[in-house]
């Protein structure tokens, strides 16, 4: 069988499959059900076209770390065939430990564990059935290798996965503002002492990519009707949940319903195998087959939020640069009250407080350096002219209340 396969890419055109080993990881059933996890959770709500999976975000971030290794060869520095396979693997299976609707739910269907650990746990799964061919992969991937820039391609605040989905949340959802120069700065990389470094000449093109991440958290990641609907969709898991704990049925898909009746921990996922071997099984289809029944459910909460998220009747949202006055809280609970079938009881998953924040590049943290034409290194903030560049240092939080305005829910 021929597995050296080409595939066609919106984004970057055609994207090779350069050796057979990796052909195996993609055909491996953990990696096949990157297909069925969407990689904006619900953006799809607010922009349409933002449908594309976490498997299509992982094989072009493979594309764009095989580009700068091809880059850093071509300058001189020696990454043998192992090496280079390795760090295509690891990017490759970066996401893999994603769970339904990728970052909306993995603080509800899970107790605080994220999806790095589980990508780990996954990559040495793999590892076992693949006799030890993982070994290099998971090194760099943990940042265990000794040539460090490996992981800072992989990892860091200019690596290949933030250039793709960038590119990638661009195209689908047509928010022109994040496209970004990702072959410039791919062939603008080297690498000083063990470090990755930007040329000078690039210097543009980081800026682009750190004005166009800004933009994108404020119009696409943390546009307020993504909250609202990503807010709701973590309130229907949380009442599922809740149901569950008080001993009342609520149907859900098998892999689904153990993480439903367990708060599973990290410690579990590593000691019990039916977790890891649930989680692999759980998709977006999962969750939403199980919401379609739930707008049936007798539950006056459950059913109504269920039914609300399925037709897109979504929660009211205010934001704010400074936090919400109590009587801002206290108005709001009382028009939730005046409404039918409403009780005080029923306010916590109707009425959510939160933050969020934005911080384009955080400066002493995994910089980005640039390597300038006297061959010293700069951080980024110091060596651009921009003033806006050392602006996007600062952390920027904005406040939100989230409500159902004008929610009915029907009594049983």
């Amino acid at each position: 069988m021929n597995k050296r396969k080409i595939i066609n890419d919106p984004v970057y055109g055609f994207i090779n499959i350069s050796t057979e080993f990796i052909f195996d990881i993609i055909e491996h059933p953990y990696f096949q059900r990157l297909r069925r996890i969407k990689q904006l959770g619900v953006a799809e709500y607010v922009y349409p076209g933002a449908l594309h999976t976490r498997l299509h975000h992982a094989l072009g971030a493979m594309h764009l770390m095989n580009e700068a290794i091809h880059t850093l060869k071509s300058k001189g520095h020696e990454i043998s065939e192992h090496e280079a396979e390795s760090a295509r693997i690891a990017i490759l299976l970066h996401d893999v430990g994603h769970g339904p609707f990728s970052h909306v739910l993995e603080n509800t269907i899970l107790n605080k564990v994220n999806h790095e650990a589980i990508s780990l746990l996954l990559m040495k799964d793999l590892n076992l059935a693949f006799d030890g061919k993982l070994d290099l992969a998971i090194k760099m991937f943990s940042n265990q290798y000794e040539r460090k820039f490996f992981y800072q391609l992989i990892s860091s605040q200019l690596d290949v996965d933030r250039m793709d989905y960038l590119n990638r949340d661009s195209f689908f959802t047509g928010v022109r503002e994040g496209s970004i120069g990702a072959d410039r700065i791919l062939k603008m990389l080297d690498i000083v002492d063990n470090e990755l470094v930007v040329e000078q000449k690039g210097i543009y093109s980081v800026e682009n990519f750190l004005n166009a991440r800004r933009l994108m958290y404020w119009q696409v990641y943390l546009h307020k009707t993504c909250i609202c609907a990503e807010t709701m969709l973590v309130e229907i898991i949380r009442r599922a949940k809740d149901l569950i704990t008080e001993g009342k049925e609520v149907f859900a898909t098998p892999s689904l319903k153990l993480f439903l009746e367990n708060d599973v921990t990290l410690e579990q996922f590593e000691s019990d195998k039916q977790y890891l071997e649930a989680f692999t099984e759980m998709d977006d289809s999962d969750v939403m087959g199980s919401i379609k029944v739930w707008t049936k459910h007798p539950d006056k909460l459950l059913s109504g939020i269920s039914r609300m998220l399925l037709d897109r009747k979504l929660y009211k949202i205010i934001m704010s640069d400074v936090p919400f006055d109590k009587s801002h809280l206290e108005k709001i609970q009382i028009d939730l009250l005046s409404q039918e079938n409403v009780t005080e009881k029923d306010l916590p998953y109707l009425l959510i407080e939160g933050s969020n924040t934005n911080a384009a590049y955080l400066s002493g943290k995994q910089n980005i350096n640039i390597l300038t034409k006297e061959h010293t290194i700069m951080d980024i903030a110091e060596a651009s002219d921009l003033p806006t560049i050392k602006a996007l240092s600062n952390i920027v939080r904005k406040y939100y209340i989230c409500w159902a305005k004008n929610v009915y829910l029907h009594s049983k």
